[in-house]
């Protein structure tokens, strides 16, 4: 990864009303927090994020993203304390992108007039279906559609840059789910949609209702052609793919989550985030009360850390470069690697576009293989 991408700071919300089956995310409902609070959560926060400060230095900040979680839950005050803990350690950059994820739910519109005016820049709002029984299977909470209601209030309060996140392959969705939720989710005026594949991760509720057989397991077949339907209905709407599982119109694009795939540093604050600067990575304490006991003792709140050498980090670039519309500078490539590459180019899996490899189409479709593939040794 390049020393000199983009830097962002990403704040992890830990909160939850419920957990949704599908989700093994590092959040924690009011049950499982044993003690631990929104406010106390915040100062601790704060305490890391000077930690941080002095670490970084006077690196201008390019990108924040508040994620979770539901950081909502918060409500507008408590977002607005949030950037305003980031403001006064860091400098952001002029045109700095603030972004926060939403949940439908615990949003309105005052709330999203209010960050507006504190400096957010972009909502990232969790759609997921337009299908009441698809949304019922993935125990999402809020109504089919509040989450295309909640996209137009952040627009009419000054929002440009409003995303959904849409999910595909629900165990009951059709084709034609999939094409309501679409149809909708364009309808709401946004600019950019996220969508992924259903993955039933071992640990959550919705592994255990298909172990039991309460569900069938996604179907990989079903996977591919619901994502040819969304691209082929995206990009008709004029929402173009920028990275494999990301859709927007021109200018739209997420610069903080670019800024993970193209070589950029961040550092993440809270519970369980993740942090990279220079070759380090590393991660914090997942529980909200052992991440604030150990700044409250005045250390940094790191579970573990890592190393990465020339080898790692040259592999991890290709991996996420690989991913994007702007493709993989074949220079970047090793000999044996630049041979595998044009095995892809003959399968069509890959084009060239000057002096960069892009994925095709079907290559989209196989894009973790095509990854494995070049850097097989």
């Amino acid at each position: 990864m390049r020393s000199d991408g983009p830097f962002g700071i990403y704040i992890h919300v830990p909160f939850c009303a419920t957990r949704c089956g599908y989700c093994d995310f590092n959040t924690y409902t009011p049950a499982e927090l044993g003690g631990a609070t929104p406010d106390g959560w915040l100062a601790a926060v704060r305490v890391e994020l000077e930690l941080a400060a002095r670490r970084v230095g006077a690196r201008p900040v390019d990108t924040v993203f508040v994620g979770g979680g539901t950081p909502t839950m918060l409500g507008a005050d408590g977002l607005v304390a949030v950037l305003a803990a980031v403001q006064e350690r860091f400098e952001l950059a002029p045109d700095a992108e603030v972004t926060t994820e939403a949940n439908p739910e615990s949003s309105s519109p005052e709330l999203f007039a209010r960050l507006r005016a504190a400096g957010f820049t972009r909502i990232s709002l969790g759609m997921q279906s337009a299908a009441t029984h698809v949304l019922k299977v993935l125990d999402r909470v809020h109504s089919a559609g509040r989450a295309p209601a909640a996209a137009m209030e952040a627009r009419a309060a000054g929002f440009e840059h409003v995303n959904l996140d849409l999910i595909y392959g629900t165990p009951g969705e059709t084709d034609d789910d999939l094409l309501r939720s679409i149809e909708t989710a364009l309808g709401a005026g946004i600019d950019h949609i996220s969508a992924y594949a259903l993955i039933v991760e071992d640990g959550t509720a919705l592994a255990r209702r298909v172990r039991r057989g309460e569900l069938p397991a996604p179907d990989n077949d079903v996977l591919a052609d619901r994502y040819e339907l969304l691209d082929a209905q995206l990009s008709a709407a004029g929402l173009h793919w920028y990275e494999v599982s990301n859709w927007s119109r021109p200018g739209g694009e997420c610069r903080h989550n670019l800024g993970y795939w193209d070589g950029g540093h961040w550092w993440g604050a809270g519970p369980g985030a993740h942090s990279f600067l220079g070759a380090t990575r590393w991660w914090n304490i997942k529980h909200p009360n052992a991440y604030a006991q150990a700044l409250g003792e005045g250390r940094l709140p790191v579970a573990d850390s890592e190393e990465l050498d020339e080898s790692a980090r040259h592999i991890e670039d290709v991996m996420l470069r690989m991913r994007l519309r702007s493709g993989l500078p074949r220079g970047l490539l090793t000999a044996p690697e630049r041979r595998r590459a044009d095995t892809a180019l003959t399968d069509g899996l890959l084009v060239a576009a000057a002096d960069r490899l892009v994925l095709t189409d079907r290559g989209r479709l196989l894009a973790d293989a095509v990854v494995r593939d070049l850097l097989d040794d």
